[in-house]
């Protein structure tokens, strides 16, 4: 069997268990079942280090690698997540520059010693210095793994929005240009994958004439610009637009979707969720995998997989033969996929066990090492070493009690004491259930037994008049509570005060409110002789939240959709009724056509929104 590569910006790590196939399970081992994928590459996972689970970092099967950034909270974040049954990376490093240090370390990635080094790194002068090295870094925009075969870089690079930040993206593409190329003249093989957020030729993207057009644009203007003119000069049969480069005179890499299908138009992989085009395919490609001229031959396929819902973008990916050629030598992928004695001709000589973790390893993270998944302990059996054998002053014990000890579970461990939680510890010295329980039992104490109140009996709970504040039993949830008669007159006071306080509701909207109706909740404190609750007025407020609202209908027909305006200027807030249909291919609103048409109606100049 291969090896699939896949590639997927999931806009937050949790966003495609929204979408189906992925909502049925809800597990990332599940995911990568479907996607059939040995090395799944995510961007923009949109996370915080505190906010890592159990779920994200300990999957049955499976090592993950995270980059997530310094200073940005919940921006950006790249993962790259290798099947250990299939392969093993030998080093892996955070950034593109390697400025950064490793795990407990503070020594940088390009100072540690040749033989723990990727290497590549780009060397003075070789930037054109348009951003700061570490500010580059910071990002957490890069994870860089080493197999023997290659050396895998998944990327989120960043994307041309405002053009505040054109300096930090040319560098960001300038310095991953230098480091893959200083990669191939080492000899080392380069696979590139990710989102980098750059469109290759007019073939990748929607409508980009008549979008130029209104722009007042050319084409050779829109690809002279200096990203897409690098770009285009670091794959091969790219269309560079005027001289190359300088250190840039040869291509790099291959753009493998093109590879496969050079001349497919829609092969789009992002698509506008705002505007609604993916339904129309009006989208661009911009997720790219790409492979160094060494090992273009190693590739069995490449595609993209639209169908699979989950994010603004698809997954796509490419799949290594089963066996390659090196040298002219046929040898099994596998065996270049992981480190020197872990498969031989094909066939697995041994297990991936802990000892194979690399530093920047998740699972070497305080809040998970250490940790099982409860998954495996109900289905992997517990290997005997000689590591986990007991001293001889602790008194035996039986297999039950031994198995109880070594699957004992994630929430008792959290609630070990923190002397006992510091230490180092193997599964077979955990704590069995029953000393964990001791160590959360509360021992008394002198001081705050002396301090504390006496527990109320319940006679004295009886006796308690049924006004006093303070913890109620059970029953008194189920019983009617009993009130004083109120004084003559309060009751049509707390009545108006009801009757105001329903149009102030925090979650609910009502588009018109009555004058009256504003001075009763203006002016709760009027003297009730003055004040007249009518029913029929108070059956009216709740008609015009609980009623149906009448939605006005397009020129197809259709109810229209309600959206609300959040551009900036004097409409900001205002909401507008427009066609439910998505956008046509050319990305406007057409007219007499199964695409979304120009209907659009402010919900201050629609006159049907009350109940019939």
């Amino acid at each position: 069997m291969g090896v699939r590569i896949t590639s997927w910006n999931v806009n937050g790590i949790r966003n495609p268990f929204g979408y189906q196939p992925w909502r049925e399970k809800r597990t990332f081992e599940a995911m990568f079942d479907i996607l059939e994928a040995d090395i799944v590459v995510m961007q923009e996972i949109k996370i915080q280090r505190k906010d890592l689970q159990d779920d994200m970092v300990l999957v049955p099967g499976w090592d993950v690698y995270f980059s997530l950034p310094k200073h940005k909270k919940g921006y950006a974040g790249v993962a790259i997540y290798t099947r250990n049954s299939v392969c093993m990376p030998i080093r892996a490093e955070e950034g593109i520059i390697g400025v950064l240090c490793p795990p407990n370390s503070p020594t940088k990635f390009r100072d540690l010693p040749q033989d723990q080094q990727i290497g590549g790194y780009p060397q003075p002068g070789q930037l054109a210095g348009l951003a700061d090295e570490t500010y580059l870094d910071s990002e957490g925009r890069c994870v860089i793994l080493e197999f023997p075969a290659f050396v895998l870089i998944g990327t989120y690079s960043p994307a041309n929005s405002d053009g505040t930040r054109d300096d930090f993206r040319l560098g960001f593409l300038d310095a991953l240009d230098v480091r893959i190329r200083n990669l191939i003249a080492m000899g080392k093989r380069v696979v590139l994958t990710g989102d980098l957020n750059v469109i290759r030729s007019p073939l990748d993207t929607c409508n980009l004439a008549d979008r130029l057009k209104k722009e007042g644009m050319t084409v050779d203007d829109f690809f002279s610009t200096p990203s897409r003119r690098l770009f285009n000069q670091l794959i091969f049969e790219g269309d560079v637009r005027g001289p190359r480069g300088e250190g840039r005179e040869k291509p790099a890499l291959w753009d493998l979707g093109r590879l496969f299908h050079p001349t497919r138009e829609g092969m789009f992989t992002c698509w506008d969720t705002k505007r609604n085009t993916r339904p129309a395919n009006n989208g661009s490609r911009i997720d790219y995998v790409l492979c160094s001229d060494s090992m273009k031959e190693w590739i069995a396929d490449s595609n993209i997989q639209e169908g699979l819902m989950g994010s603004d973008h698809c997954p796509i990916f490419a799949t290594l033969k089963d066996v390659v050629s090196i040298d002219g030598k046929e040898v099994p992928v596998r065996d270049i996929m992981n480190p020197p004695g872990v498969f031989r001709d094909g066939v697995r000589l041994r297990d991936w066990t802990t000892k194979d973790l690399l530093p920047l390893s998740a699972k070497l993270i305080p809040e998970f090492d250490r940790r099982r998944n409860i998954k495996d302990m109900f289905f992997k059996k517990p290997t005997a070493s000689k590591s986990t054998s007991m001293p001889a002053s602790q008194p035996s014990q039986s297999p039950s009690k031994g198995l109880a000890k070594a699957e004992i579970s994630t929430d008792e461990k959290l609630a070990e004491s923190p002397a006992s939680a510091s230490q180092p510890e193997s599964v077979s010295s955990a704590p069995s259930p029953a000393k964990a329980s001791r160590t959360l039992k509360r021992t008394p104490s002198g001081t705050t037994t002396s301090s504390r109140a006496q527990k109320k009996t319940k006679s004295t709970l009886t006796k308690e008049p049924s006004s006093t504040k303070g913890q109620s039993s059970l029953m008194g949830f189920f019983k009617p509570k009993t009130t004083a008669s109120p004084k003559p007159g309060v009751d049509i006071k707390e009545d108006v005060q009801r009757a105001g306080k329903l149009d102030d509701a925090s979650d609910i909207k009502v588009s018109t409110v009555s004058s009256s109706e504003n001075e009763t909740k203006d002016e709760p404190d009027k003297a009730s002789s003055e004040m007249v609750f009518d029913p029929i007025q108070n059956k009216e407020s709740w008609s015009k939240i609980l009623g149906k609202r009448v939605m006005p209908k397009c020129e197809h027909g259709e109810e229209c959709i309600s959206l609300t305006t959040k551009k900036q200027g004097v409409n900001r807030g205002r909401s507008f009724f427009i066609c439910p249909r998505p956008l046509g291919p050319s990305g406007e609103k057409e007219k007499g056509t199964e695409w979304r048409c120009g209907t659009f109606i402010w919900s201050s100049d629609w006159g049907g929104s009350q109940a019939d």
